[in-house]
């Protein structure tokens, strides 16, 4: 439940600075229409998300006949999650790697690469597809399409408080009415909330991960068969380029955009090494 109320407290922290800003720059009625806009954008993604990303990575539908194992595999893990089983595909990509993705459990789809195939043995596997069924579970799509949204809303606002501040700027200049102060904290408001915005759609992000390795180790009951397959695909990310789309990273079990150190901040992505860490801590606690 910790990473659940986690996600919440972010997703009001990132409300709160909406209102906040919103109020400030531009009243009721142009916050009411910043977040209409991103609203729109979003619910669009997200009703075609599923047919969006499969399509961008030329993902094909896995027959029952072609690897009824799979299937067999991922029916079982879906029916321990209490999920209708969804539909699975393979991604003809060389790095290993693996996503979920659709709008929730009745229509949720689990896509993994040719290499994930290839690189883990079938209990590794059955643990990263555990955590893709648990990201369909706990809804991700719809918990990052929220942060989307409100996120996308406060750009909305600063931006079109940027064009106000510069309309405004010329005419002080010409009214010689300029307040340097105000021109600055204007400014500062421009550049930090954003990046602030950032950073809690990031954390909400890395919230969910840990949330669906957690989810996904209890519905697979081998948090160390997870753990094990986190460590051989960290490796061989890094090794294997491949054409990421950056708007999709968030969806792929281990992002090869994420940074470490303090640039994991701004990635979708905890850290490999504190995934592994909390699932040996978890695998302690299950008795393995």
């Amino acid at each position: 439940m910790g990473y659940m109320i986690r996600s919440v407290l972010l997703l009001g922290l990132l409300t709160g600075i909406f209102l906040f800003v919103g109020n400030l720059i531009a009243g009721k009625v142009g916050m009411t229409i910043a977040l209409i806009l991103a609203g729109i954008m979003n619910f669009l993604t997200y009703w075609f998300s599923d047919k969006i990303v499969l399509a961008m990575y030329g993902a094909r539908e896995i027959a029952y006949e072609e690897a009824p194992w799979l299937h067999a595999m991922v029916e079982e893990l879906a029916k321990k999650a209490n999920i209708p089983k969804p539909k699975i595909y393979l991604v003809p990509m060389e790095q290993p790697n693996a996503f979920a993705t659709g709008r929730g459990p009745s229509n949720g789809a689990v896509a993994v690469t040719s290499g994930i195939l290839r690189l883990l043995d079938r209990d590794e596997l059955r643990g990263v597809l555990a955590h893709e069924i648990g990201h369909i579970k706990n809804r991700d799509v719809l918990v990052a399409t929220m942060a989307a949204t409100i996120a996308g809303a406060i750009s909305y606002l600063v931006n079109m408080f940027q064009y106000a501040l510069l309309f405004g700027h010329s005419r002080g200049d010409e009214e010689g009415n300029q307040n340097p102060l105000s021109i600055l904290g204007s400014i500062l408001l421009i550049i930090v909330t954003p990046i602030i915005a950032l950073l809690i759609q990031m954390a909400i992000s890395r919230s969910r991960e840990y949330l669906a390795d957690e989810t996904g180790a209890k519905i697979s009951g081998d948090p160390l068969a997870l753990a094990r397959a986190l460590e051989k695909i960290h490796y061989y990310v890094y090794n294997i380029p491949a054409e990421v789309n950056p708007g999709t990273a968030h969806l792929f079990i281990e992002n090869p955009l994420k940074g470490e150190g303090i640039w994991e901040l701004f990635s979708t992505h905890p850290s490999t090494e504190k995934r592994i860490k909390r699932l040996k801590e978890l695998a302690r606690r299950m008795g393995f």
